[in-house]
């Protein structure tokens, strides 16, 4: 289970443009029209960036009567921190070490 989270996290995060529209809704609620206006794509396009951030978990969708409000939920954005954080506790070290090893000889 695990893992699937980290695999859509991260594959949702892969793409600019939906970096930029989580980057965006750090602000607060956003209306899916207001998301779209700084990019040089349809709305469709934009909504189904949404949709991929939904799927991921990353994103949700609130809808009042035609208008639709995205939200950042950020629990998988702080599992995926909390993975990278192990992996980073475990790689700094042997590579301060590494680094050490070349400038010291």
């Amino acid at each position: 289970m695990v893992e699937r989270v980290l695999d859509a996290t991260f594959g949702a995060l892969a793409d600019p443009s939906r970096r930029a529209i989580l980057h965006d809704l750090r602000r607060g609620e956003r209306r899916i029209t207001e998301l779209a206006r700084p990019f040089p794509v349809s709305l469709n396009a934009v909504s189904k960036h949404v949709k991929v951030l939904e799927r991921a978990g990353l994103v949700r969708r609130r809808v009042v009567g035609r208008d639709h409000f995205i939200a950042l939920v950020p629990t998988h954005l702080r599992d995926a921190s909390r993975w990278i954080d192990d992996y980073r506790a475990f790689w700094e070290p042997r590579l301060d070490a590494l680094e050490a090893i070349l400038r010291d000889g």
